[in-house]
């Protein structure tokens, strides 16, 4: 079963991004994956001070990377969910994802994100930095613009129908990224023999 990684990025407080993970959470499992939700609050990694994991493959420094470094080379891919702040995406991330290197070598990403723009300028850095990853950046993202998000971070509770506008291109989404899961496992599997 293909095991997709969806990845929150926000650690604030009062953060929006609970209600979009859900969302996109509850869209896969109802597709039949096998989703590891993984909220960056729940892994505290130190500042990146140490040799290239390029150099060092799965050679971790402190027990918290190794169990983050373990939960993202388990999956076959990945939907990131992030905010974007100050035209780039989270601190936080950028530094988690500088611990690993071989566990994110040639797999998809994707990327639900929101803000002013919905987000399409950390979109476009975190591109960049999966391509240096040997990654597969997928084409279709989501991005939240203000007239769902305001709505959606106001009410009172969680409503899934607040996204309703948004499933054509989560489904899009989705199915890009099963074909390019199901691709690049079979090339890794070719690449290992």
């Amino acid at each position: 079963m293909t095991k997709i990684a969806v990845i929150t990025t926000s650690t604030r407080r009062d953060r929006f991004a609970d209600r979009p993970a859900r969302w996109v959470t509850e869209h896969l499992r109802r597709a039949g994956m096998d989703v590891d939700v993984i909220d960056m609050r729940d892994h505290e990694l130190p500042s990146f001070d140490g040799q290239s994991p390029m150099y060092a493959p799965r050679h971790y420094a402190t027990p918290a990377i190794a169990e983050f470094g373990r939960r993202i080379d388990q999956a076959d891919a990945y939907i990131v969910l992030t905010s974007e702040y100050n035209h780039g995406y989270t601190g936080v991330f950028k530094n988690a994802v500088d611990h690993l290197f071989a566990e994110w070598d040639r797999k998809p990403i994707a990327f639900v994100a929101w803000g002013n723009v919905g987000g399409a300028r950390a979109v476009e850095q975190l591109r960049s930095v999966a391509i240096e990853f040997g990654m597969a950046p997928i084409r279709p993202a989501v991005h939240i613009l203000p007239d769902v998000m305001v709505p959606a971070m106001t009410a009172p509770t969680y409503d899934a129908a607040l996204f309703s506008a948004l499933e054509p291109k989560l489904d899009a989404l989705v199915e890009e990224l099963i074909w390019w899961t199901a691709t690049l496992r079979r090339g890794r599997n070719v690449a290992l023999r």
